[in-house]
């Protein structure tokens, strides 16, 4: 009898250690979903900004056609890119074509704003200066966001690959989420300057 409950007390450990562990593994996982929420968030504000912007600088740069569709095309990559990555967060396919897409619409952006350069009306006309500001603030914002989902992915993968964690994650399939990184070389990394 001492021995099927103490048998039986040890199952019932293990029980409550695999559940508590699962119950862990979800949370940290709904963790991550939730920062790229917030990086989401980011994102739809800033490419709601670009259209608005390249429609200020259309009636100033009127020769720059090309620079203006670049922006636009490299805009809506982006925005399929997010929605795919919205669907799963942590996705490695997901992540790199949501930063490559993000690379090359923050490359595009550069453009335009170096090409904003040369011409004095548009650097000084208000409303290019406030979508201008309020691109930088979702940039910042967008960064921050990032950064909390980044974090959140990384609690999510050490908890996976610790053991006693490790087994429950691969019975239950928590499989390893990717990071959000930048596609952009060392050299490319570097801030652009922009100042209207």
């Amino acid at each position: 009898m001492t021995a099927v409950i103490i048998i039986g007390g040890i199952i019932l450990l293990a029980i409550i250690i695999v559940a508590a562990i699962y119950n862990s593994l979800v949370t940290l996982r709904n963790r991550y979903k939730n920062s790229f929420s917030q990086i989401d968030v980011q994102l739809k504000r800033r490419y709601d900004l670009i259209p608005n912007l390249v429609e200020t600088a259309k009636g100033y740069m009127k020769h720059e056609r090309e620079t203006l569709e670049a922006v636009i095309n490299a805009r809506n990559s982006a925005l399929s890119a997010s929605q795919k990555a919205s669907g799963n967060p942590g996705d490695p396919a997901a992540m790199k074509d949501l930063a490559s897409a993000e690379t090359l619409l923050t490359g595009t952006l550069g453009r335009l704003f170096a090409l904003a350069e040369n011409y004095p009306d548009l650097k000084a006309n208000e409303n290019m200066l406030q979508l201008q500001e309020e691109l930088t603030s979702t940039e910042n914002r967008g960064a921050f966001a990032r950064q909390a989902f980044n974090d959140a992915i990384t609690a999510y993968n050490i908890a996976c690959e610790k053991f006693p964690h490790t087994i429950i994650a691969g019975m239950f399939n928590f499989s390893l989420a990717q990071l959000l990184e930048s596609t952009e070389a060392p050299e490319e990394r570097k801030a652009p300057k922009v100042s209207f």
